[in-house]
């Protein structure tokens, strides 16, 4: 009997409360799932800018959309739609270059992909420059002005983790392992949805 008690009070802290431990299979990176849940919440953000957007098209639907007045330069944008597109292919080869230890296919992707974002982001302050309206000129001024530079200042933070990205490339941060490319992967992701949202915002804007 009290050899059975010994062994029961031996058994007490060995046992575990609440829910089973994760399997590794089933579990996210706190990197990968903190990204996603930000551009879950910067998702929402382009959504209410939308919402703004449409309101007051439809508030204006008596006459011209684009106003009278007001001249979008179509083709500009869609050259800078190409690029911007054509960076989500670089840093893609990037991530699968450094999945196969291919480094230098690595550190070329990054460089490349921050080359076509700046390009994007040049081309887009030069439309400024020389489209002929500010933000100041009506309602659609203001909204314009706000869904573009919203996606311009997320490239720019993209480029941000690019250049990051890039510096640990070259210094040979990264590797094939799952946890050794988590710094190409998450500004990856990223740059991903500024290239999605841009597409949104070129159809809407520039095209319907």
């Amino acid at each position: 009997m009290e050899s059975a008690s010994v062994a029961v009070g031996q058994a007490e802290p060995h046992e575990h409360h609440g829910p089973p431990e994760a399997h590794q299979s089933s579990r996210i990176d706190r990197q990968t799932l903190g990204i996603l849940l930000f551009i879950v919440t910067e998702a929402m953000l382009f959504g209410a800018f939308f919402a703004s957007y449409f309101f007051l098209r439809v508030v204006s639907n008596e006459g011209p959309w684009p106003p009278e007045g007001f001249e979008l330069p179509v083709a500009v944008a869609g050259v800078n739609t190409a690029i911007l597109i054509s960076s989500s292919f670089t840093v893609h080869w990037a991530l699968e270059a450094t999945r196969k230890g291919n480094r230098r296919g690595m550190q070329m992707g990054l460089m490349t992909t921050w080359l076509l974002g700046s390009t994007f982001l040049f081309i887009q302050i030069n439309e400024y420059i020389h489209i002929g309206f500010s933000g100041r000129d009506g309602a659609f001024g203001s909204i314009f002005y706000g869904l573009t530079g919203l996606h311009g200042a997320h490239v720019l933070v993209g480029l941000l983790l690019l250049s990051f990205a890039n510096i640990r490339a070259w210094r040979g941060h990264f590797g094939p392992k799952a946890k050794d490319h988590l710094g190409v992967e998450v500004p990856g992701i990223y740059w991903h949805f500024v290239d999605v949202m841009w597409i949104i915002v070129f159809t809407v804007v520039y095209i319907l």
